[in-house]
């Protein structure tokens, strides 16, 4: 882990929610109805962004929830408070989900906690933004499929043999995948490969009565972007050029997550959600 912390440290991610102005909308915008009650949820990348909101809407609605992140203890506790503070109980555990090791690791917390799994999401990630192939360094690509798209292997087969049939796994891809992003080469081949990912777990587990989905948000404001995963430029104009005209906040793109974890989308697995501002895609 020591290695992860000094490369994320160097461009300053995966940033503090605490000191980000304005601050992300990760309140859950309705009452909840119940619809995770008795389900215990395991979110990575769960101390800010959209693994923050997420884990506040499982909360208000039943859930149990394990929160896995990296480095920023502060959002971490800001997380579990949030999630303590729907009625629902919390654990932060502290890991680098691209070591297999502590996939395991945070498996075992859960289930010592919580004795069940019924929700995993794969929301942790991580993106550098470069203007040229050439500046992406050898370390760079590494490090970011192995956040992006090693760490979900990691967590589903760490998880696997504790899923039992009505379980959902919801993977995070990106409206990248679909349009490109010149400056993200790397970043947006690892969520190409989160959504075939997804596609194929679906027909690998659909059989043990196991969904699996994704979701594809667009520009959201969360403190990725600010914190050096996008540049001053793109920033300076984050999210202006989607139809709406504006990024997207993570309490926008929560009810994606629950709505795909949840039985009311007991006859959908396989599929992607786009929650992008209204940016038409195929898939």
């Amino acid at each position: 882990m020591t290695e992860t912390i000094k490369m994320i440290h160097e461009d300053a991610l995966p940033g503090s929610e605490a000191g980000l102005e304005p601050k992300p909308e990760w309140q859950p915008r309705y009452p909840g109805s119940g619809r995770l009650k008795g389900k215990v949820a395991i979110v990575t990348g769960a101390d800010s962004g959209i693994g923050r909101a997420v884990a506040a809407l499982y909360a208000r609605e039943g859930a149990d929830i394990a929160i896995v992140y990296i480095l920023e203890d502060e959002d971490a506790r800001e997380t579990q408070r949030i999630v303590e503070a729907e009625g629902r109980h919390a654990i932060t555990i502290k890991a680098d989900v691209g070591s297999r090791a502590m996939c395991d690791n945070v498996v075992q917390e859960t289930l010592a906690a919580f004795g069940r799994i019924d929700v995993l999401v794969n929301n942790a990630g991580e993106q550098h933004p470069d203007k040229e192939i050439t500046d992406i360094s050898e370390e760079q690509l590494r490090r970011t499929f192995q956040t992006n798209i090693f760490g979900m292997f990691f967590m589903v087969q760490a998880a696997r043999p504790y899923l039992k049939s009505g379980a959902a796994i919801v993977n995070c891809t990106s409206v990248t995948m679909y349009q490109g992003e010149s400056e993200l080469l790397d970043y947006s081949s690892t969520k190409g490969a989160i959504t075939a990912f997804t596609r194929s777990l679906s027909e690998n587990l659909i059989k043990h009565g196991i969904r699996v989905n994704a979701v594809a948000p667009g520009p959201i404001w969360t403190p990725l972007n600010p914190s050096g995963g996008a540049s001053p430029e793109k920033l300076e104009h984050f999210g202006e050029g989607t139809p709406m005209g504006r990024c997207g906040q993570p309490n926008e793109v929560a009810p994606a997550f629950l709505f795909l974890a949840c039985e009311d989308a007991s006859y959908m697995s396989g599929q992607v959600l786009h929650p992008n501002g209204g940016t038409i895609v195929n898939g």
